[in-house]
């Protein structure tokens, strides 16, 4: 039996998601903790080169994910640009 690919069937709902999320150019790196009782960090790539790194120690990974995209979201506004 052969299937046929419909085109566009369910990428719309993806591409929504996508957009709705992108940090394009940016990557967020969640850096776990490397012993028991550490904190977690996150570090900020683009084309895989270090832009930023967090600056405080975060207690949950969740913390971390949550300020790293704010941190993002500032890059992608231009915020603090000159």
């Amino acid at each position: 039996m052969r299937y046929k690919r419909v085109e566009g069937a369910g990428t719309l709902r993806h591409i929504r998601a996508m957009t709705e999320t992108s940090t394009y150019p940016y990557t967020l790196e969640i850096l776990s903790p490397r012993t028991e009782g550490a904190t977690y960090q996150w570090a900020i790539r683009k084309g895989g080169k270090l832009v930023q790194r967090s600056d405080r120690s975060l207690t949950s990974e969740a913390k971390a994910r949550e300020n790293g995209l704010a941190q993002i979201e500032k890059l992608l506004s231009g915020f603090g640009e000159r």
